[in-house]
């Protein structure tokens, strides 16, 4: 009785042992200090720092009423090559921050600083991928062009409350798809 309640223990030994996150390849890895892999699972304090700051923002803002979406829903990063998804995820990632640091409620900055130090770390990292990737034949074309081109005329198209109820939105759909697409590289479908 005591050698099979020892293997039992044993096997749950085993299982938990391996239960842990599976290590993925990281083909995004390609240059020096190009570690997006390390974002794939934001610890929980994290996430409580993203989820606070985004209920303050949809609070203050919950009398807006924009018509028009930065990041249209059907799109994911899916649809493009494996060496776009980070061009993508810089673009998104730098007009997130850009509308976050120019926030017009001060009352949010304590809230906000947390999350911003956080996709400051994440935006430098993904930095380094882009500027890694080899620049031959990888010029943004199509979907991706146009994706950049529609970021980019944003803070020029769309009221400052617009952008800040578009950002808020589309922030945990950054962090937790598009940033894990790109660092699962080609493991992400």
């Amino acid at each position: 009785m005591a050698a099979a309640w020892f293997l039992v223990m044993v096997a749950l030994g085993l299982g938990l042992a391996t239960a842990g996150p599976v290590p993925s390849s990281k083909p995004h890895s390609r240059g020096r200090g190009c570690d997006i892999g390390k974002f794939e699972y934001l610890p929980p304090t994290e996430w409580k720092a993203f989820k606070k700051a985004k209920d303050a923002l949809e609070n203050s803002l919950k009398n807006q009423s924009c018509s028009s979406c930065l990041f249209p829903r059907p799109w994911t990063l899916t649809q493009l090559h494996v060496w776009e998804r980070p061009v993508a995820l810089e673009a998104e990632l730098a007009l997130t921050v850009k509308v976050l640091e120019t926030v017009a409620d001060s009352s949010l900055e304590n809230i906000l600083d947390q999350p911003l130090h956080t996709l400051h770390c994440i935006l430098s990292e993904v930095q380094a991928c882009v500027s890694a990737l080899p620049t031959s034949g990888s010029r943004p074309h199509g979907l991706l062009q146009h994706w950049l081109n529609q970021l980019q005329r944003a803070p020029k198209k769309v009221s400052q409350e617009c952008l800040e109820a578009t950002v808020t939105f589309n922030l945990f759909r950054l962090l937790k798809r598009d940033l894990n697409c790109v660092a699962r590289g080609d493991l992400c479908i």
